[in-house]
């Protein structure tokens, strides 16, 4: 048996305590089951009572799908490839240069009511796509979209917003998740998973964002639990907020790629389901069914 590190305990989120909204963003490796978590964590808080926003900024768009929209994902254009939409809150079309004038700081209160898709459960769907372009930090009009969705999102009480990202660590190069409340670092228990896990654990400090928490994916039993703790060590250790295990399951693979079958009463489901009452405590319940 291995003892699980509780350092930098923090008191439990004090701005959804306080009837505030809380965005999270998902990070990690890719396939460590980054959008399966993300998916099940926003159905399980809508059924809850929360208004959930999910946003897929990973350019392989598997969101739509995970979150049970297969037959619609193809059909879906991400906001970045939203011309006329660009155009109209930037002062110019993608892929068009920056020699002109460029709204830096464009208003995109209205980006969900107008490009926001409905997914189950009243989840709703917003895929942010990609920047085309060599250089994470360009001025183009694509980005200055991008970052202003994401950094202008102000929520009311009960209001939630995941975003799933690329894997690795390359959205904090375009700074998408500053703004954030929370960072989940997913991982496997592999020692690779672990060193893009805490790379990305530092990189969310760096951006501000204090409340980071370790999800230990696919673990078979103490022996992978403990497997990952070392490896943080390995990795060059990080002081995670909270760690969570969650259990391989073969229905995850059965059932890819949307995560109805595991909501039908899966052990992934009630580990998440259990993560989900802690970033959401009880509390809030009534506060999060009164704004439905």
């Amino acid at each position: 048996m291995c003892d699980v590190d509780e350092r930098h305990q923090h008191a439990v989120d004090a701005a959804i305590a306080g009837g505030e909204g809380l965005r999270t963003v998902v990070v990690g490796k890719g396939g460590v089951g980054k959008s399966t978590i993300t998916a099940l964590l926003a159905r399980i808080l809508a059924r809850r009572g929360a208004q959930v926003l999910a946003v897929d900024a990973d350019e392989q768009r598997n969101l739509a799908a995970t979150l049970g929209l297969a037959a619609a994902a193809a059909a879906i254009v991400p906001l970045a490839e939203q011309a006329d939409y660009v155009e109209e809150k930037t002062g110019a079309r993608p892929g068009e240069g920056s020699g002109g004038i460029l709204r830096l700081n464009p208003d995109v209160s209205d980006v969900v009511e107008r490009l926001g898709v409905p997914a189950p459960d009243g989840v709703r769907l917003l895929v942010m796509g990609t920047v085309r372009r060599a250089g994470s930090g360009c001025l183009c009009p694509e980005h200055s979209l991008l970052a202003a969705t994401v950094g202008g999102m102000s929520l009311r009480r009960g209001e939630v917003v995941l975003m799933d990202t690329h894997a690795g660590v390359e959205h904090f190069g375009r700074a998408l998740a500053r703004g954030f409340d929370r960072a989940l670092v997913v991982v496997d228990p592999t020692f690779n998973a672990m060193h893009v896990g805490v790379e990305a654990a530092r990189l969310s400090i760096d951006l501000g964002i204090h409340d980071v928490r370790l999800l230990v994916n696919r673990v078979r039993g103490p022996d992978d639990l403990c497997r990952a703790l070392d490896n943080i060590s390995r990795a060059g250790d990080f002081a995670f907020h909270s760690l969570h295990a969650l259990p391989y399951d073969e229905l995850a693979m059965a059932s890819e790629p949307a995560v109805d079958e595991l909501l039908r009463g899966s052990d992934l489901a009630g580990a998440v389901g259990a993560l989900a009452a802690e970033l959401v405590p009880a509390a809030t319940t009534p506060i999060l069914q009164a704004v439905r």
